[in-house]
């Protein structure tokens, strides 16, 4: 089982980042070579096959997440600046809620979006023999060439994880849900195998990055040496409790 207290994942340090950052381009460089057959092969399923992951790429997206975290925080936040005692406390904790699902999604998406777009990687559709691997570099239009990394691994993968810190038990579920939604990119013929890859990498990271952020805030995590801890919500909890 996978230790979500530890604050990184992967056995990541200060000291371990260089040899992550070569385990990952090393990773990267030999599934590049699956990329093409593999991508082939999904787009070559069965139609009624790859309608299931047509619908199931649907839930890689990020506005079913983050608007409706986005209301939930914003209303939390102005109700407790007009209530007092334990329910400002409990919408405090509910707009801390909301905030860590809103930004642990939103900014490892936002950095996918900015990288895909600088790096500008063509997409399936523009492969051909003669020229297998292109790029435009900052061209910020060109939706064929925003490949590398994934958008929807990015998100899928960064929501698994941040629901996972607040519901451990719901953590391979989620990886499941987010790995199917990754495949489905290859499926749809959107993505490569290295771009799913890369984008479910940049999603946990993000999602991590955003709770060491809220660690340092002591926003709804707090640290204990070298773990992380929830914290238990008990305003929120005393509303529901039967007097």
């Amino acid at each position: 089982m996978i230790d979500l207290r530890k604050p990184w994942p992967f056995g990541l340090s200060r000291h371990r980042v260089p040899w992550f950052v070569l385990g990952f381009v090393v990773l990267i460089a030999v599934l590049h070579l699956l990329d093409r057959p593999l991508s082939a092969w999904g787009q070559g399923l069965p139609d009624n096959v790859r309608a299931v992951f047509f619908w199931i790429t649907e839930w890689g997206k990020s506005d079913w997440i983050l608007v409706p975290t986005f209301i939930a925080w914003l209303a939390a936040w102005l109700l407790s600046l007009v209530t007092r005692d334990n329910l400002r406390l409990a919408l405090r904790e509910l707009a801390s809620l909301a905030g860590f699902i809103f930004l642990g999604v939103g900014l490892p998406g936002l950095a996918a979006t900015l990288l895909k777009r600088a790096i500008g990687r063509g997409r399936p559709e523009t492969w051909t023999a003669e020229a297998p691997l292109t790029f435009q570099s900052f061209n910020w239009s060109a939706y064929d060439y925003q490949s590398f990394p994934s958008g929807h691994s990015t998100t899928a993968f960064a929501f698994a994880a941040v629901i996972a810190f607040l519901w451990p038990r719901a953590l391979w579920p989620m990886m499941v849900f987010a790995a199917a939604i990754a495949i489905s990119r290859v499926i749809a013929g959107e993505h490569y195998p290295t771009d799913i890859t890369a984008g479910a990498v940049l999603g946990v990271l993000g999602a991590y990055a955003v709770r060491q952020l809220f660690v340092s805030r002591g926003w709804l995590f707090t640290s204990t040496g070298d773990r992380t801890e929830r914290r238990q919500f008990a305003a929120l909890r005393t509303l529901f409790v039967r007097r």
